[in-house]
């Protein structure tokens, strides 16, 4: 069976507040766990008009505390950005408020411009290239395993402590997450909205050929994420689709700014070159009546022999995502039935 799962990003909407997209968020996550859902995980972008979801480890908190079965986590902490002690403390604490359902989902890139990421940490580029170091020490504090032997911070203990501790996972769009990922022995995502794809079977062969394995996860893991939007008719999906199509168009040409909704931009006056944009997004994405993004889904399970989809959608309307999941979850129990 197909297992589906959700990160969402917490997209600011027209006519929205932000702060309202943070809640929606919250109420989204107890809604999938309701629906059957594997995991929800909240990303980490920063000053981005689009993407006001900056803190995935308070998300998460808020999440645990709303519903009580479904894996919550990070896709991902954009760990440059902090001290891995740091981190480990802020997840063995998530993990107390949900224990056993943490994921502490990792990333290298800055989720930001270059001078944001010089705001969030002067040093940001020179830990980047100590990226796999801090990975292992955070592992190590994270799972309360002892340092290597010799390490100037033996003996630090991340508190508190428990019974269970967060799964640790890679995420990545090039060969470069694969491989750590598989040097270290942990699961992998790949993000396949980012790339459209491209390069995923690459990335996964890279990962699979090289895993070693490690105790928690003797075998590879590996799932991707990619933007899915189901609806009532094929009819209604294109319309809510135009949204997220508009958006990616003009943000070729240096636009961002928070989702509009279909009417607002139905008369818009694209460009040559934003059309033949617009026509290829219509023709590659992923969207339609439910029983077809489902079959999708499956197909590209199959090929990349995975048995988990972790779907990001947007759209304007809070209730038009939610309903979007609501089918794709019918699909999905359907299927096991």
């Amino acid at each position: 069976m197909l297992k589906l799962s959700v990160l969402d990003q917490s997209i600011a909407a027209e006519g929205v507040s932000e702060a309202q997209s943070i809640r929606d968020t919250i109420a989204l996550a107890k809604r999938c766990e309701d629906l059957g859902y594997a995991r929800f995980w909240v990303s980490e972008h920063h000053n981005h008009p689009t993407i006001v979801g900056t803190a995935p480890e308070i998300m998460m908190a808020a999440i645990g505390q709303s519903t009580s079965r479904i894996r919550i986590g990070s896709a991902g902490v954009m760990l440059p950005h902090y001290a891995p002690f740091k981190v480990a403390e802020q997840f063995r604490v998530l993990d107390a408020i949900a224990p056993g359902r943490i994921d502490l989902g990792l990333g290298r890139a800055p989720g930001s411009d270059q001078k944001t990421a010089y705001a969030m940490n002067p040093n940001a580029g020179q830990a980047a290239e100590h990226f796999p170091e801090n990975v292992r020490d955070l592992m190590a504090w994270v799972t309360d395993e002892p340092l290597i032997d010799r390490h100037p911070h033996t003996g630090l203990v991340a508190h508190p402590k428990g019974e269970t501790s967060p799964d640790v996972w890679m995420l990545g769009t090039s060969d470069y997450g694969a491989q750590v990922a598989a040097y270290f022995g942990l699961p992998y995502c790949f993000a396949h909205f980012i790339t459209d794809g491209q390069g995923v079977e690459r990335a996964f062969s890279v990962y699979r050929e090289n895993y070693k394995p490690s105790p928690r996860f003797p075998e590879p893991i590996a799932n991707v994420c990619v933007w899915a939007l189901a609806a009532e008719t094929q009819e209604d999906a294109t319309r809510l689709f135009s949204p997220r199509a508009h958006w990616k168009a003009r943000r070729d040409y240096g636009e961002l700014r928070n989702i509009q909704s279909s009417d607002a931009i139905k008369d818009f006056d694209y460009s040559p070159p934003e059309q033949r944009r617009m026509d290829n997004l219509y023709e590659t994405a992923i969207y339609g009546t439910a029983p077809d993004v489902y079959a999708r889904l499956q197909s590209l399970a199959t090929k990349l022999d995975i048995d988990e989809v972790v779907i990001l959608t947007w759209t304007h309307a809070q209730q038009d995502r939610e309903r979007s999941y609501e089918l794709l979850a019918a699909e999905m129990n359907k299927a096991d039935a």
